[in-house]
């Protein structure tokens, strides 16, 4: 099982030869694992890896190590440029099929909701779970379904149905997605009796303060510099 992604061996290591391999279209790496004598430097090509990330990021992958066996491996860390968003580096960490291994997952609301129906706004508070299982039934996203999720109720880690073999590691008391009420619209007499009275208590708080430096405390005039 798992999908096969091609890796090269890379010798590459200061700032400038990183910088030239990324030219040729190609990513740095490294594998880490506890069979491998020391994670070993390698450099995949970027449009391999790129709809990889986009559709599959959590899939165990099968990758031959250079001068080694082929691998069963997930991927535990990715660098991006944080102003053009390049993918720079990747780690990939190898796994025993036979052992749990905990990650994070993709939630994904679906679902028509009876309280967006009803116009309340639905907000996704929790984007990604924390789970521990075996590779083989590694979930790519987990669904959060929302279809009878109503207005001012919420959604728990504690109420989401996971695949069989999954257990969540998040708190179950977090908030997963809520559906807030509806911001009430004023009708063109409300919106206008608002104006005018917040006109009004604007007004009254200029006339006050006024009052305040003609006065000044305890009714003698205010002084304005000067002891």
């Amino acid at each position: 099982m798992g999908i096969s992604l091609a890796v090269e061996a890379r010798t590459t290591r200061t700032k400038h030869e990183l910088r030239e391999l990324r030219k040729q279209g190609k990513v740095p790496g490294v594998v880490y694992g506890s069979s491998l004598s020391a994670p070993t430097p390698i450099a995949l090509a970027e449009r391999e890896l790129l709809p990889l990330l986009r559709s599959h990021p959590n899939a165990v992958l099968n990758v031959a190590i250079p001068g080694g066996l082929t691998e069963a491996v997930v991927i535990s860390e990715v660098q991006r440029d944080p102003l053009s968003h390049q993918v720079v580096h990747i780690d990939l960490h190898q796994i025993n099929m036979n052992e749990k291994l905990k990650t994070h997952v993709r939630l994904e609301v679906v679902g028509d909701s009876t309280g967006t129906r009803e116009g309340g706004i639905l907000t996704l508070m929790l984007h990604e779970l924390e789970i521990e299982c075996l590779p083989n039934v590694l979930p790519e996203v987990i669904d959060v379904n929302v279809t009878s999720l109503g207005i001012g109720e919420n959604l728990l880690v504690s109420d989401l149905k996971l695949p069989a073999g999954v257990t969540a590691r998040s708190d179950a008391e977090l908030v997963v997605v809520t559906i807030l009420a509806p911001q009430k619209e004023l009708s063109a007499e409300e919106a206008e009796a608002q104006a005018v009275e917040t006109h009004e208590a604007e007004a009254r708080s200029k006339e006050a303060k006024m009052q305040e430096v003609k006065t000044g405390a305890g009714g003698q005039p205010a002084q304005v510099g000067g002891s």
